[in-house]
């Protein structure tokens, strides 16, 4: 009985096998099933632990879910090449925007994640689960992005928090996730943040995914991700007059390195 299963185990790998290297349809929707069932599991374990060494909420427990997360890229074949990482070495808090590109953002962003940082995300991903438990274990600030009223006043409490609480503030001012090889318009939100904490903004840039992974022609293999970290950008007197500007020189120097990251013509 043991061995039919083994061979029938066999042959059902065998199977999958076969059909992830003829159709790219099935290698996407396999690898990410695997991706989400990977990110469910362990935010699960994450979460155990975190409440085991930590007792609760708090950013303290980022470390736990960056040392979980981290080795998922070798599961997927990606390499990341880091460079910069010294300028998240500035004196207080700080606002740190990057680009938004997939539901493998994450993998990206526990490579590079500094200490004492948190993340602001859309109240939607509270409920995905054990990774909505996990976030919010982690300190992920959540805001109602339906509501413009309701997300100013968030983001007002979180420009009073991270300068209270020397905590730095991880954005992505695109909104949302855009695996076009470019950049949407940035939203004004986290720039009215940096202004009204006086904090330097730090931009993170990381290589287009679309050589690897595009969800529209269902291409998902290895490959490799450059990042880099941008010298910040001092905020310190300026007014919200000023906001349009410092939003318009963050997405212009952004988007000349991502298209260098990248390789793509600017």
């Amino acid at each position: 009985m043991e061995l039919g299963w083994l061979l029938w185990g066999t042959a059902v790998l065998l199977l999958l096998h076969v059909l992830m290297e003829l159709s790219p349809t099935v290698n996407f929707a396999l690898r990410i099933s695997f991706y989400c069932l990977l990110c469910l599991v362990a935010s699960a374990v994450a979460a155990a632990a975190c409440l085991l060494v930590n007792g609760g909420r708090t950013v303290k427990n980022m470390r736990i879910v960056r040392a979980v997360v981290r080795p998922f890229k070798y599961f997927f074949g990606l390499r990341f090449e880091v460079k910069g990482l010294e300028n998240f070495k500035v004196e207080g808090p700080a606002l740190i925007v990057s680009n938004h590109q997939s539901i493998l953002d994450m993998m990206g962003l526990m490579e590079v994640l500094p200490d004492n940082c948190v993340q602001v995300g859309k109240k939607e991903l509270m409920y995905m689960g054990s990774v909505g438990l996990i976030m919010y274990l982690g300190g992920v600030i959540f805001i109602n992005r339906k509501s413009t009223s309701s997300a100013k006043m968030v983001m007002s409490e979180v420009a009073k928090t991270m300068v209270a609480e020397n905590v730095k503030v991880w954005v992505y001012p695109e909104g949302t996730r855009n695996c076009t090889g470019d950049l949407l318009p940035f939203k004004k939100g986290a720039f009215h943040l940096a202004v009204q904490a006086q904090v330097p903004v730090i931009p993170v840039v990381y290589s287009s995914f679309t050589t690897f992974y595009n969800p529209k022609t269902k291409l998902f293999t290895s490959g490799k991700v450059k990042v880099e970290v941008l010298p910040p950008i001092e905020t310190k007197g300026l007014t919200s007059d000023d906001v349009t500007d410092l939003s318009d020189r963050c997405f212009s120097t952004m988007r000349e390195t991502l298209f260098r990251l990248s390789g793509h013509p600017s």
